[in-house]
């Protein structure tokens, strides 16, 4: 799965684990550990940063290779929009999203759950993902947005992995009542929508 377009998102994750920092990794990308077949290379990553960490990261990220301006986090921090960090090198970016930016993912961050990633085939890391179901949250936010099709079919696709056991502890514990509840506070389209995903892939409203 690894490839080196990744790999700045590695380094970045990977220095996120070494500060502690609380951070989630959600959407499409996440998907990918739960079943989403489409390729993505974004890899979305909720952050709640400290002066400490913002501190960290500019010097683990120092200029002039790398652009991490700790007054552009600190802002984006305080209005609630996506800062970056960039490699110059390499042309390559990556978002990061504070607690603070509306809809705000701060569910996903409490319910998040430890994945190993390859970052080469031979060597891999553990990193926190949102769970499934918070994964499947945070499309039908985005599907009640945009309305775009890429988002029920990354729903689909996990839950039809979660249908069939791919992950038997993942199958086993999850909870489509919790993504009922959320359907339920997004309004009327998005129950419709959900409950049509449900039907399609003859998923129980009980246990799978």
């Amino acid at each position: 799965m690894a490839k080196p377009d990744f790999q700045l998102y590695f380094d970045i994750l990977q220095t996120l684990e070494r500060l502690q920092a609380p951070y989630v990794i959600i959407g499409a990308f996440a998907g990918t550990f739960y079943g989403v077949t489409r390729v993505t290379l974004d890899v979305d990553i909720v952050v709640d940063l400290t002066e400490e960490h913002i501190q960290a990261l500019a010097t683990a990220f120092p200029a002039p290779r790398f652009y991490a301006d700790p007054d552009q986090m600190r802002d984006s921090i305080r209005l609630g929009i996506l800062f970056n960090i960039i490699d110059t090198s390499e042309a390559r970016k990556v978002d990061l999203i504070p607690l603070t930016m509306k809809p705000g993912y701060d569910f996903a961050l409490a319910n998040r759950i430890r994945r190993e990633i390859l970052a080469t085939p031979e060597v891999g890391f553990q990193a926190w993902f949102a769970r499934p179901e918070d994964v499947i949250v945070g499309k039908l936010m985005a599907w009640q947005e945009g309305r775009s099709f890429k988002h029920e079919t990354d729903i689909r696709d996990i839950l039809t992995a979660i249908n069939l056991g791919d992950d038997i502890e993942l199958s086993a514990s999850f909870d489509p009542k919790y993504i009922d509840r959320w359907a339920a506070r997004l309004g009327s389209d998005v129950i419709q929508f959900w409950a049509n995903l449900k039907q399609l892939i003859g998923l129980d409203d009980g246990q799978p």
